[in-house]
């Protein structure tokens, strides 16, 4: 007879209630971008395109196609966050595409045909934010104290 409890069996580490919750905004996220109100501009969202001028919270633009790859984000971040090692997977990785994100933003011409997620100068730096608090949840919540490894 096994001796963990139901708790113990469903209770989430660190790293899986920080994929979750960073799983959560996202979905969040994709869900607003398209409620007009917190869209703004909404009936001038493109589905990808430079010239969607459709703004979250009146900041960050946005379009059809933003919109979905945060929703899809989300629900791989909730796929994900079922285990410790994939949560921590999400976390690295997904940081690791929001850096890419926020380079291609900062080198690509804003009003050019190359920017059809679309992207402006706000999603920049939150994609570079996102980048490095998603690495730094990803490695920081799964270090291992030199005091907790095996035999001690």
């Amino acid at each position: 007879m096994s001796t963990r409890t139901r708790a113990s069996r469903t209770a989430r580490t660190p790293v899986q209630q920080a994929a979750l919750l960073v799983a959560l905004v996202f979905l969040l996220v994709g869900v607003l971008g398209f409620i007009p109100g917190v869209t703004t501009d909404y009936d001038s969202m493109k589905f990808a395109s430079h010239d969607s001028g459709a703004e979250l919270l009146g900041i960050f633009q946005i379009s059809v196609l933003h919109n979905l790859v945060h929703l899809a984000f989300g629900a791989a971040g909730l796929a994900l966050s079922r285990s410790a090692a994939t949560a921590r997977t999400f976390l690295l990785v997904g940081g690791a595409v929001y850096l890419v994100l926020w380079l291609y933003g900062l080198l690509v011409d804003h009003h050019s045909s190359a920017n059809f997620v679309p992207l402006n100068t706000a999603d920049d730096w939150l994609h570079f934010a996102l980048g490095i608090g998603m690495i730094a949840l990803g490695a920081l919540l799964t270090r291992r104290s030199a005091t907790t490894g095996p035999g001690r």
